[in-house]
């Protein structure tokens, strides 16, 4: 049985930077694409950034690039998501998903290939 959890989350100034992790026991970590999503009260959730299996291909939501950063460790068999210069928009419930069945440095199309899913972190951002 997979299971996914996230932590790291808190409140952090506006500006200021916050790195949330994600591992996922049961899971073949090295052969599976993985994901960050958040979801802000009465919005929809949005994906934020993704990573392939092979660690080496990544994909960023416009509003977050150049700010965050995707990164998977095999080894650690663990995820992360680095957030600098963070602002108020950023605030929300951030997920962390698996998908499996992917070439190795393909990633998902869409919110529905991801199978596993955390129970999220919340993040705060202080203005």
């Amino acid at each position: 049985q997979v299971q996914v959890l996230e932590s790291g989350g808190g409140t952090v100034q506006a500006g200021g930077s916050l790195r949330l992790s994600c591992t996922a026991s049961g899971l073949y970590f090295v052969l599976s694409a993985m994901g960050w999503f958040r979801q802000a009260p009465g919005k929809d959730r949005e994906a934020v950034a993704s990573v392939s299996p092979s660690g080496g291909d990544t994909s960023y939501a416009d509003s977050v690039k150049d700010r965050f950063t995707i990164s998977k460790h095999d080894d650690l068999k663990i995820l992360y998501l680095s957030m600098n210069n963070m602002k108020p928009e950023d605030a929300a419930m951030y997920y962390c998903a698996a998908a499996r069945g992917l070439a190795f440095r393909d990633l998902p199309e869409s919110a529905s290939k991801y199978k596993f899913w955390g129970q999220g972190t919340q993040v705060t951002v202080s203005s």
